[in-house]
């Protein structure tokens, strides 16, 4: 019997016990865990070595190789559907709602007619039925079951014979010859290698329900994120009512698109137009408040950035972002300074994404620059306007993807002034009720958002 040491934050394997792993750079998270050597012959699968190579010409894939979840937000995300075969590793915060949104995809495709088994490791079958009553989850065809054992699931699998597995989750999951504890690293990848090869030998499709470490990341992510095929986190605070279900990794479809989700009583509800609702309780006249055109995968969304700023009597003053890098915050804040002349050393800066939602693309950065000047100066920007564009270093405003698309949402939703990067503007097609105003520099669109001469 052979024995290694494991990182259980990134799955690093080492021979010898260390204080900080070279992997991730965590102090003591190496555990010795027992490493099984496999013997001879074992594990060997069927089905697998009677396959042969073929020409691509020869090869047909089923026309049915998807099929419809029940929630088309969900299915957006997966690229049109549940895939056959598939495996999609589900991860985030505790109490966001994965498991609620697993068991209601288990409702519809077990109401659609297919056989689904959701397996609980965490609760038993009267707590899960609990839940499945208040999100209306009764179809014939989901089959409940409370087990941890991977050998009782996998025959529970072959007796059920279901279209769908979910295992909730897999961090409670064991494999009795592997002599670690369940959720450590060997555990996890022995799991999680043998449900493959049983999701792709069977046809059926497994979605697996993973915690998340205290960095905000899926336990053993080294293992995980690379062995399936999708991997989905959810985003959000869950003490907000909406959920964003974005895809990291899809290879059966894109990863640019997000879900939109809003928790009520009776589960996840599907956001159809999100710009109006994160709009909804904006107030006008407010300073500090910048409206800006987002975009998600293939899909524009308006969001409201808010800015605040206060007097400090700290030496070094205070820079804190919910939603937006904190990082690109002090870029920006120093760009302003420098280039616009706006004296912010002695002021605390806060920014804010309001709703939940978190936004990692540039084309916000004229945004938070206005929303942070609006609130210095005192004077708010025009509840009929909208900002987009890069800022640069130099204090240049630098043009974006898909203005157009952006524009178009913001007329729909009543917008109609609109500050954009000159470049590329003078392509755009005229959009009926909005003026679009170009500007270069960050000066120019601080006087154009802000009525300044």
């Amino acid at each position: 019997m052979k024995t290694a040491y494991f990182c259980q934050e990134c799955g690093h394997r080492s021979l010898k016990w260390m204080g900080r792993c070279p992997g991730c750079g965590e102090w003591n998270t190496l555990v010795e865990e027992t490493v099984e050597t496999e013997k001879k012959g074992a594990r060997s699968h069927p089905r697998w070595e009677k396959s042969r190579p073929l020409p691509i010409g020869e090869i047909t894939a089923p026309a049915d190789i998807r099929t419809g979840s029940g929630l088309a937000e969900f299915d957006r995300i997966l690229g049109g559907g549940v895939v056959a075969g598939s495996l999609v590793l589900v991860g985030g915060e505790p109490g966001i709602g994965k498991s609620t949104i697993l068991l209601q995809v288990s409702h519809a495709l077990a109401a659609a007619g297919k056989k689904v088994l959701y397996v609980s490791g965490e609760e038993s079958v009267q707590q899960t039925k609990l839940r499945a009553e208040r999100l209306g989850a009764s179809a014939p065809g989901l089959y409940l079951v409370s087990e941890t054992n991977l050998d009782l699931i996998l025959e529970y699998i072959r007796q059920v014979g279901p279209s769908l597995v979910v295992i909730d989750s897999i961090q409670t999951v064991f494999q009795p010859e592997v002599t670690s504890a369940p959720g450590s690293i060997s555990q996890v990848r022995e799991c999680g290698a043998r449900l493959l090869v049983a999701a792709k030998s069977e046809g059926f499709s497994i979605f697996l329900v993973g915690h998340v470490t205290k960095s905000g990341a899926i336990a053993g992510p080294r293992v995980l994120e690379h062995m399936v095929d999708t991997v989905l986190y959810f985003e959000g605070d869950r003490h907000h009512i909406y959920r964003i279900l974005r895809a990291v990794k899809n290879r059966f479809g894109s990863t640019d698109e997000i879900g939109i989700f809003r928790m009520t009583e009776g589960g996840l509800a599907e956001v159809a137009n999100p710009s109006e609702i994160f709009l909804s309780e904006r107030e006008t006249g407010l300073t500090g408040s910048v409206v800006v055109p987002c975009l998600e995968g293939k899909r524009p969304i308006l969001v409201e950035i808010q800015a605040l700023t206060a007097s400090t009597g700290l030496a070094i003053p205070r820079r804190r972002s919910t939603g937006f890098d904190v990082n690109r915050v002090l870029i920006l804040m120093a760009v302003l300074e420098r280039r616009a002349g706006l004296r912010l050393g002695d002021k605390d800066v806060f920014v804010n994404v309001v709703g939940g939602v978190k936004i990692a693309e540039p084309a916000a950065d004229l945004g938070v620059v206005a929303a942070v000047a609006s609130n210095v100066k005192n004077r708010p920007v025009p509840p009929e306007t909208v900002l987009l564009g890069e800022v640069g270093l130099g204090g240049e405003v630098r043009a974006v993807r898909q203005i157009e698309q952006r524009l178009k949402e913001a007329a729909k939703l009543g917008f109609s002034r609109a500050v954009v990067p000159a470049a590329g503007s003078g392509e755009l097609k005229k959009i009926r009720g909005l003026e679009v105003v170009p500007v270069r520099k960050i000066r120019q669109a601080l006087a154009a958002a802000l009525g300044e001469q």
